[in-house]
């Protein structure tokens, strides 16, 4: 059995230590070569003691220098930083598979990079196909590469697909949980803080990806993010409310039949499966208790208190640099609410207020959708200036 050579773009953030974890379980299998982190340097500063990678990347110089300090000299792990270092990380040359990790607009580059590089990718950085879905498509299938599913609710449709033909797809369901605020009348969402829109009832994530969950953004991106890995349109697409998340997403076919992929919510099992399938790796993960949890209940979203998954079908449907647009939109409100700039509620009204402004275009390259997303983030900053004078 060969040993696959794993890098991890963004190896400090949740689903960057789950895969570690995931990896410290089979030495014999993967090596870990490079890590990527952003400013957590006391934690990266670990994981290079405990696995050894021949490289690792830091935002900037500052951080590169302190990460040198706090690592003991018989360690040879070499430390890089920037954009160029993650660049380097992406398209270092031992390695097989590259797990796309970081969070938001910033995975892009670098897992575009490791794409380009021939390698193959086991993607949890969902803005990474929102921004530039097309693109990102083409350039796999030119160099042969493979693009892995790593979220829960595309690994469940990837493993509901496998053994079946594609064009007996129907549509696809993808579950939601329906975040921390389901049940709170649509009312109050002016008066959710912070502290209240990053308790999950059921995900352990990261902050951005909290607010993007309390919100239904993130299955907004899920739906767009889909439509590229499965080359489905919107209308394929469905968004069911599911709060006790066994269900991870269901494939429809044509012939009546619902096929589901269950499992406790646990990311570790998407991550293993994204670098293992067509093998299911012994995780010492429990099944559910089907007993104890008595029913699974399913309902409709309600696009009247969660208008960020209309606006996400919204941008789907229009394409080109749109979602690109949409997703700068959502990072600058989503770090405007965290900041007490803006209230919770003023989320969808300003990623629509930037969206209204802008007509979409054919991205011919990368650079087309580097310029859509500086557009919408200056926009939307000056939304948000106006929306925080507003309140004053």
């Amino acid at each position: 059995m060969s040993v696959r050579q794993i890098g991890i773009l963004g190896s400090t953030g949740s689903i960057g230590q789950s895969t570690l974890s995931v990896l410290a379980r089979f030495p014999e299998r993967f090596a870990v070569r490079a890590l990527t982190a952003g400013g957590n340097i006391d934690l990266l500063a670990r994981q290079i003691r405990e696995f050894g990678p021949d490289m690792a990347v830091v935002y900037d110089e500052a951080g590169a220098s302190t990460l040198r300090r706090m690592l003991p000299a018989d360690i040879s792990t070499e430390i890089f930083f920037g954009a160029d270092g993650y660049r380097a990380a992406a398209e270092y040359a031992p390695l097989d598979t590259v797990v796309s990790a970081m969070v938001g607009s910033a995975g892009l580059l670098p897992t575009l990079a490791a794409i380009c590089a021939g390698k193959d990718v086991a993607l949890a950085n969902k803005e990474t196909l929102v921004m530039a879905g097309d693109l990102v498509i083409r350039e796999a299938a030119a160099r042969g590469v493979r693009i892995l599913p790593v979220d829960s609710e595309h690994s469940a449709i990837f493993q509901c697909i496998c053994g079946n033909r594609e064009e007996d797809i129907n549509r696809i369901l993808l579950t939601a949980s329906g975040g921390p605020f389901l049940n709170l009348p649509g009312a109050d969402f002016s008066k959710i803080t912070p502290a209240d829109a990053l308790d999950h009832p059921t995900w352990q994530m990261g902050a951005k990806i909290t607010i993007d969950s309390a919100t239904l953004m993130n299955k907004g991106l899920e739906v767009i993010e889909a439509g590229h890995l499965f080359a489905l349109s919107a209308d394929q697409i469905e968004v069911v409310i599911h709060p006790q998340s066994i269900v991870h997403s269901m494939v429809a076919y044509r012939d009546g039949t619902v096929m589901a992929q269950m499992g406790l919510p646990d990311m570790k099992a998407a991550i293993a499966y994204a670098l293992s399938c067509p093998e299911r790796l012994p995780l010492g993960l429990s099944c559910p208790d089907f007993a104890d949890l008595g029913q699974l209940a399913f309902q409709a979203p309600d696009s009247e208190k969660f208008p960020c998954l209309a606006l996400a079908y919204m941008a789907c449907r229009k394409g080109g640099t749109m979602p690109a647009v949409m997703n700068a939109a959502n990072e600058v409100a989503v770090a405007a609410f965290l900041h007490g700039t803006i209230a919770f509620d003023r989320i969808p009204a300003l990623i629509r207020g930037v969206m209204e402004q802008y007509e979409p275009v054919t991205a011919q390259d990368v650079e087309d959708i580097l310029e859509a997303d500086r557009w919408a983030r200056q926009a939307a900053q000056a939304l948000a200036a106006a929306f925080d004078q507003d309140t004053e």
